[in-house]
């Protein structure tokens, strides 16, 4: 076992264990001195696993104890350590995250810039096809595979000019007539750009470790709006259990949720944030993301993943619609990609933000 990937084999087996049921609510986990000799790796290697598994909510270490899990999934809603209808004061003016300069560095794209001209010559001027990019669709595919745990096909992947362009594709896809739910408080963009759809909006509470299960299970809500990593203003992150219990929301009829996942790859942990789209297998999920913040916010491009069983829908409904994004900026992204530039700058604002805790 590699060391440096080690410690992601171990925190998967565990966190399948404790899903499972093979580690049940509140029991104890193997210590790590057993892990270690189980596994046959180092204790810093075990802490680095038990440490992903304490963020994203599925143990957490008792004094004397060792460590006990967290993460419980009843038949209706999961319920974590701390009553999760349980909600918290919140300071409604923005947050300023203390984060390392994002932006990508300019010499690089430069470069890059440069090769897709010389590469492509005049075919930058020509229309983008419909949904996006082939090179970029393709390149994203591949993406998401390695470094957010779901496999997709790259006509799943819809090109736009930002989330907020997405979001209104979204509804008219869905329909303007359903219920939005939206985390209390969230984005204001969010929000505005549904009332300008029409959409009848229903505010839903932020606990602790995301929407209370109250506000959930009273909720009139057929469409579900989250960012289950950081919600904006408040910081909140959605537990294991919390993200469960959406995903047990939405499969009670026809229901979708919306993962806005803004962000998420810049996070301090060893790996990103396991996403509801990979958790759902990609059935009652629309995965949206954007370059904004991991390249320039300059950059309007942003990127939808629909689920298999909505693509002729969108087809049927919204493929007239041109790419809203000109095309070399779309190949200007598969390079970065396909080369590891891209990759390799996430990876060194992963280190800045470890280093900055």
């Amino acid at each position: 076992m590699r060391q440096e990937k080690s410690y992601i084999k171990i925190y998967e087996q565990i966190k399948s264990g404790i899903i499972s049921g093979a580690y049940p609510y509140g029991t104890k986990i193997p210590s790590k001195r057993n892990c270690a000799v189980t596994y046959g790796v180092s204790i810093i290697t075990v802490e680095h696993a038990y440490e992903l598994l304490i963020q994203e909510g599925y143990i957490e270490p008792r004094l004397r104890s060792g460590y006990i899990v967290s993460f419980r999934d009843s038949d209706g809603f999961a319920v974590g350590t701390v009553e999760s209808n349980t909600e918290m004061p919140f300071v409604h003016e923005e947050i300023s995250y203390a984060y390392p300069d994002t932006l990508f560095p300019y010499s690089v794209i430069a470069k890059a810039m440069r090769r897709v001209i010389s590469d492509y010559d005049e075919a930058i001027l020509m229309r983008s096809p419909a949904g996006g990019s082939p090179e970029l669709r393709g390149e994203l595919a591949k993406y998401l595979e390695r470094n957010r745990g779901f496999r997709v096909n790259p006509e799943q992947i819809i090109i736009g000019a930002g989330s907020e362009y997405l979001y209104g594709l979204i509804v008219e896809l869905i329909g303007s007539k359903k219920i939005y739910g939206v985390e209390m408080p969230s984005y204001k963009k969010i929000e505005q750009v549904y009332q300008s759809r029409g959409v009848m909006i229903e505010h839903l509470a932020l606990g602790h470790d995301g929407i209370s299960s109250d506000a959930l299970v009273n909720s009139d809500a057929d469409v579900l709006h989250v960012t289950p990593y950081r919600s904006y203003p408040t910081g909140v992150t959605a537990s294991a259990s919390k993200r469960r219990e959406y995903l047990t929301w939405a499969e009670s009829g026809e229901r979708y949720i919306i993962e806005d996942d803004f962000e998420s790859e810049i996070t301090p942990l060893r790996k990103p944030e396991e996403t509801l789209f990979a958790a759902s297998r990609g059935e009652k999920v629309i995965y949206v993301n954007t370059f904004s913040r991991t390249i320039s916010p300059a950059l309007r491009v942003g990127y939808m993943v629909l689920p298999q069983s909505l693509l002729d829908m969108y087809e049927d409904k919204l493929g007239f619609y041109s790419c809203t994004v000109p095309l070399f900026e779309q190949l200007l992204i598969a390079r970065l990609i396909s080369n590891g530039d891209f990759e390799r700058h996430i990876n060194r604002l992963r280190r800045a933000s470890r280093n900055q805790e």
